[in-house]
């Protein structure tokens, strides 16, 4: 591939800090939009602005007068967003991608393993407000520039807190918790099924869309090859520390009951990749424990 033009709106956190990394090292230029409150990479041009301030934010990117290989919102969550990034950059991109998730789908409603297909999505939290935005795009005009969304899961590697699920999830104390012999509580005793995906590998996925016309306009389940219990995601990282995994079940009923909010933590998070594949996108392959073991070790050095 070409060197690329590359803009990552959200360009210091951790997705897109990791996509940052990979896209530099594969040779391309990256711009980034960030409010300037975190470091960035050495090579990386900022756009200093706050995206919610939407004035500013198109004046910002038109003063520029630049174009753009392929643009990433990392960060869009309400309609807005996804509005914005196509009105600002419909005639400036020749590509977007934009970061959805996994959470879109109703819980009590999934198929195992879950398609990208269903009619049955959630309207509102964090879920419903992300599949908002997948309809800007599906029924807006974006002129020139095309679109992918991807629809990550759990997402995990270096750069990040380690956890999943309720209680525990990018939990600061996880590693402490595990050394000192304490016990984890985990909803359901842990037996959810989920499908993590390392940071590295989701971004190749986003510089894989780049020029393939048949991801075009298309939206795609990505998570990594290993379906794994929450329990057993725990136990890696215990190995990893050398220390014996201890649990705490704390029931569904009663967890749902003082948190209907997180109900869709609460279902089995596993699926179909056969669209990602037959698209010829980058399909990640990195082994949950290998990511894993990646994991803690950028935590304990």
């Amino acid at each position: 591939m070409a060197p690329l033009n590359i803009l990552l709106i959200g360009g210091s956190g951790f997705v897109s800090g990791t996509l940052a990394r990979v896209a530099m090292a594969a040779g391309h230029a990256v711009w980034t939009v960030t409010r300037g409150q975190r470091p960035l990479l050495e090579g990386i041009t900022p756009i200093i602005v706050d995206r919610r301030d939407r004035a500013a934010f198109r004046l910002a990117i038109e003063q520029l007068s630049l174009t753009w290989d392929l643009v990433v919102d990392c960060i869009g969550y309400v309609a807005e967003d996804a509005e914005q990034d196509i009105a600002v950059f419909r005639d400036r991109a020749r590509q977007c991608v934009f970061i959805s998730t996994d959470f879109v789908y109703d819980p009590a409603q999934r198929r195992f393993p879950q398609g990208e297909e269903t009619d049955h999505y959630l309207a509102d939290g964090y879920g419903g407000q992300k599949r908002q935005c997948e309809l800007v795009f599906l029924h807006g005009d974006t002129g020139p520039m095309t679109w992918t969304i991807l629809r990550p899961g759990h997402i995990y590697g270096p750069g990040s807190l380690l956890g999943c699920l309720p209680l525990h999830s990018r939990d600061a104390q996880l590693l402490s918790t595990l050394q000192a012999g304490q016990p984890l509580r985990l909803v359901g005793g842990g037996h959810f099924l989920q499908q993590p995906i390392l940071a590295h590998d989701l971004a190749q996925t986003i510089l894989s869309c780049y020029g393939n016309v048949d991801c075009q306009d298309q939206i795609y389940l990505v998570a990594g090859p290993d379906w794994i219990e929450a329990r057993a995601y725990y136990a890696i990282i215990a190995d990893r520390l050398g220390v014996a995994l201890q649990i705490e079940e704390i029931p569904v009923g009663e967890f749902l009951a003082a948190n209907p909010d997180r109900r869709s933590f609460l279902c089995h998070r596993i699926y179909d990749l056969s669209k990602l594949r037959a698209a010829s996108l980058h399909v990640p392959a990195t082994p949950i424990a290998e990511g894993l073991r990646q994991h803690v070790a950028s935590l304990l050095t």
